[in-house]
């Protein structure tokens, strides 16, 4: 018996709007990316890549999504991903755009490239940052939890919540 051979595709969820990501769902992000590829590659498109397309995992306050498809479908996904414009959840159309961070084989591979790509957006975000008083308020663009800040701990950048806003 010959296994099936999967690529997952990292993206995220860009929006200007951000309540947009709150109320997003899985069952959203998966109808929008279906009726892109519908709209990029017709039938045919939509036959091969609908067999095994999954929504594997959705952050709403990161934004990061992570699709499923068969290997020899992962370039039609790819070409339709950027036709992604609008995501309609609960009754209400969000305007958006899916950024491809990452093609893995495995979920794991994923995952360890989402840590490493959060820790560098978090060097980036902290080195803006002027002086220490701005490092301990509540950090919500970074998707942490709403009271949790960001500290510096001999050198190296931890998120501690400890040091709750008062």
């Amino acid at each position: 018996m010959v296994r099936f051979k999967n690529r997952y595709v990292l993206c995220e969820l860009l929006s200007d709007d951000p309540r947009c990501r709150r109320c997003i769902e899985d069952r959203a992000v998966g109808l929008a990316v279906r009726d892109a590829i519908v709209r990029a590659h017709g039938d045919y498109g939509l036959g091969c890549c609908c067999v095994s397309f999954t929504v594997k995992y959705l952050n709403a306050y990161t934004g990061t999504v992570l699709l499923r498809c068969r290997k020899p479908c992962r370039p039609l996904l790819c070409a339709a991903l950027p036709l992604v414009r609008h995501l309609e959840s609960r009754g209400q159309r969000f305007h958006c755009a899916l950024r491809t961070l990452h093609v893995g084989g495995t979920i794991r591979t994923c995952q360890k490239f989402l840590i490493q790509y959060n820790r560098r957006q978090l060097h980036l975000l902290l080195r803006n940052c002027a002086n220490e008083g701005e490092l301990c308020r509540p950090a919500p663009l970074i998707g942490l939890q709403h009271n949790d800040c960001v500290c510096f701990a001999q050198g190296t950048v931890t998120v501690c919540a400890l040091h709750r806003a008062q």
